[in-house]
């Protein structure tokens, strides 16, 4: 399972690249926001900036919801890096559009599924990631990783090529549950990722090692 970061912060991105585990970056106009980059040619650059750290795949979001402005906004977005994969939302035209992008070679993430029925959809459009989300869903009292069993299911049943990225990842559990449910990838904020770090009794293991090997030297 592949391990994205979702954030615009070039040092977070940096960060997991040097811990070893970064696979790509999923970003949003929100996210974009919260890192205080307004403009477009702000934000343009900006996934130029991330594309030059992460090496892999970095989701970029289109704002339109027409079939026009999001071909228009893709292409340029496309053109931007080698490795932008364009981000488009569940609706009617943004179908069409995941078709048009599939059928002349441009990388796209549907977003903003939450049942299985949309990603049927996205997958029959050619999407190549498509992304789930977990947290949002749990908030309304569904079981957002029923929603990953069952989008995984259809998928080996149908031979789908559209890679499950679960998104929406609100802790180190879930990413753990995604990988048993045998989604292709999980987005999440770094510290979701470094909490997979964490347990007492490696806490308590390394203090013992340590203090064993102070005594054995004193």
């Amino acid at each position: 399972m592949k391990f994205f970061v979702d954030t615009a912060n070039l040092d977070q991105i940096k960060e997991a690249f040097d811990l070893g585990v970064l696979d790509g970056v999923t970003t949003n106009p929100s996210l974009m926001a919260k890192e205080g980059i307004t403009g477009q040619k702000k934000i343009l650059d900006h996934y130029v900036k991330i594309c030059e750290i992460a090496d892999g795949p970095v989701s970029a979001e289109v704002i339109s919801t027409d079939f026009k402005g999001i071909i228009k906004e893709g292409e340029k977005l496309a053109d931007l890096h080698p490795n932008i994969v364009v981000k488009v939302p569940m609706i009617k035209d943004g179908v069409k559009a995941l078709r048009y992008f599939s059928d002349n070679g441009i990388k796209t993430n549907c977003t903003l599924i939450f049942s299985a029925g949309q990603a049927i959809l996205a997958a029959k459009a050619g999407a190549t990631y498509l992304s789930p989300f977990i947290g949002r869903l749990d908030d309304t009292s569904w079981d957002g990783m029923e929603l990953i069993s069952q989008i995984v299911h259809i998928y080996n049943t149908h031979g789908y090529e559209t890679e499950v990225l679960a998104a929406s990842i609100r802790n180190p559990l879930h990413i753990v549950k995604c990988a048993e449910m045998g989604a292709d990838v999980v987005t999440c904020p770094l510290n979701s990722i470094l909490g997979l770090l964490n347990h007492p009794l490696t806490d308590i293991g390394l203090a013992k090692f340590l203090e064993d090997h102070k005594k054995a030297n004193q």
